[in-house]
């Protein structure tokens, strides 16, 4: 038994090392962690437990027979997070570059197809050069079996991914399916062309970073939802955005201790300016709205006049969407309304109830709108606030103008209670412009029009710019002093936490895609 203990800890050994000891100091060299470091990072000390550690790939052409590693260049297993049972693969670069062979591939859709009878989600570290090339088929294979676990996964179990390194080709199409990606700044970048390629193709002259960097894709595309400064802040912020998400679909996010108090937030009122048309920052009223320190921003650098992310009220976790007046005055444009509604249906798919702070004056006029499909898009924001079931509260805060008070969440669309503030204007467009148009004769045939139209605008204004109306008619159930608002949104998502929607039964909706 001696004998056979001692061969034994010699392969694991060998399996720790990945690539050699050369190669990893060359990792540590470029500031990255080893797919094991981060691994152990990731997870509660001591709860890894690691899975095909002495898996060895088959290939044997161009003389890769003679090239084998312990572990074939992916680290898989289990483990916990904040006491959590998680699913995780970590690529090693260290081994043929991290690069994905059939049995890399094996490996992966084992924890995958073993979170998802278990329920618990799937964090992938990613760092390879792509496919293995000497394997041809078998690489590209394994690549299709890990994207069809990832679709089959999608809205049953989270499934996180993290940059932390090359990923490029085929590979990207695994991250782009699951439900929050993170990438690491300078360090990691995706595409599915590299610049070799675009300039062979365009003679464009680009870099790596440029194309697909982090900061490219959190600002310019919006693939990446999180930017990290290293290997070392991607698993914090990997770790904190678990705590706001529930093992499955078919669990809640745990709570967290929380006392209550008197609640009132007394200069909550302030941050709203008394010109209907000069900004604020809509960030300013969800951290007096929520839990201290709890608000975690999703995609901060993209769409900006469109606020997503998780915070707590009361120690429960929930999602918000917020329009940002700081940003083209918060109107939904294509971007800001595919960042919500992909939010939204996230949400959704995880028990996690949503809070709407609304204060939007429309949608984004112009060409490159409409020829870029703000119909469709807008309308994937309107199809997933309309689908979700989860418990779905709305405060206008100011502006809720066309059929963008419509999209946001109203009452119209299933929202279970919406309230709004004084300073609330529900009306189809701004005083100014609609009186411009219901107004337009006597303006014109008046002998000072610029006087005619402020008297007009503010006949209209009157009428229309308030939230009494909407009120009157039921669209809003209440009108509440803005001091009072956490108080009754903390009530109200207690209220509906039992909420059950019984949907047609079908297959699936088709979502404007």
């Amino acid at each position: 038994m001696k004998n056979k203990l001692s061969e034994l800890n010699k392969k694991i050994e060998e399996a720790k090392l990945g690539g050699g000891v050369d190669r990893i100091k060359k990792q540590h060299s470029k500031g990255k962690l080893t797919a094991r470091e981060r691994v152990h990072l990731l997870l509660d000390p001591g709860s890894f437990e690691e899975l095909g550690m002495l898996v060895e790939h088959r290939s044997v052409d161009f003389g890769m027979e003679r090239q084998k590693f312990l572990g074939d260049g992916v680290v898989t297993g289990y483990g916990k997070i904040q006491g959590r049972l998680v699913y995780v693969f970590s690529q090693d670069f260290t081994v043929f570059g991290g690069s994905l062979s059939e049995t890399h591939a094996e490996k992966i859709v084992k924890i995958m197809d073993l979170a998802m009878v278990n329920k618990a989600p799937v964090i992938g570290l990613n760092d390879s050069g792509g496919a293995r090339i000497q394997e041809g088929v078998n690489s590209l294979g394994g690549y299709a079996d890990i994207f069809y676990r990832n679709t089959i996964a999608s809205g049953l179990i989270p499934q996180i991914s993290a940059i932390m390194g090359p990923c490029a080709g085929g590979a990207v199409y695994s991250p782009a399916i699951t439900d929050f990606t993170i990438m690491v700044d300078q360090s990691s970048y995706m595409f599915v062309t590299g610049p070799n390629v675009v300039k062979t193709v365009t003679n464009e002259e680009i870099t790596s970073e440029e194309l697909g960097g982090a900061n490219t894709h959190a600002t310019k595309s919006g693939v990446t939802h999180l930017v990290a400064a290293n290997d070392k802040d991607c698993i914090l912020k990997l770790r904190k955005l678990l705590s706001y998400i529930p093992q499955s679909c078919e669990e809640k996010t745990p709570d967290l201790p929380y006392e209550m108090g008197e609640e009132l937030r007394e200069k909550i009122g302030e941050f709203i300016p008394e010109s209907p048309n000069q900004p604020y920052n809509i960030k300013d009223i969800i951290q007096q709205l929520v839990d201290s320190d709890s608000f975690f921003e999703i995609h901060e650098k993209f769409a900006d006049n469109m606020v997503v992310g998780f915070s707590r009220i009361a120690g429960k976790s929930i999602g918000i969407v917020a329009n940002q007046p700081m940003s083209l005055a918060g109107v939904l444009d294509v971007d800001s309304s595919r960042k919500a509604a992909r939010f939204v249906r996230f949400c959704d798919s995880f028990n996690i109830p949503l809070l709407v702070l609304v204060d939007v004056p429309g949608f984004l006029p112009g060409t490159d709108q409409e020829w870029n499909g703000i119909i469709v898009n807008g309308a994937k924001l309107l199809f997933a606030f309309s689908e979700a079931t989860v418990p779905r509260v709305s405060l206008i805060v100011r502006k809720a103008y066309g059929g963008a008070y419509d999209v946001m969440n109203s009452k119209h669309i299933g929202a279970d209670l919406n309230y709004a503030w004084p300073t609330a204007e529900v009306a189809v467009m701004g005083a100014k412009g609609a009186s411009e148009i219901i107004f337009r004769k006597e303006i014109k045939e008046a002998s000072d029009a610029a006087e005619m139209l402020q008297q007009k605008e503010a006949e209209y204004a009157e009428k229309f710019a308030h939230p009494y109306k909407a009120a009157g008619r039921g669209f809003i159930d209440e009108v509440i002093d803005p001091k009072n608002t956490r108080r009754k949104l903390i009530r109200a998502f207690k209220m509906l936490e039992n909420k059950k929607v019984q949907r047609p039964n079908k297959k699936h909706g088709n979502i404007p895609l």
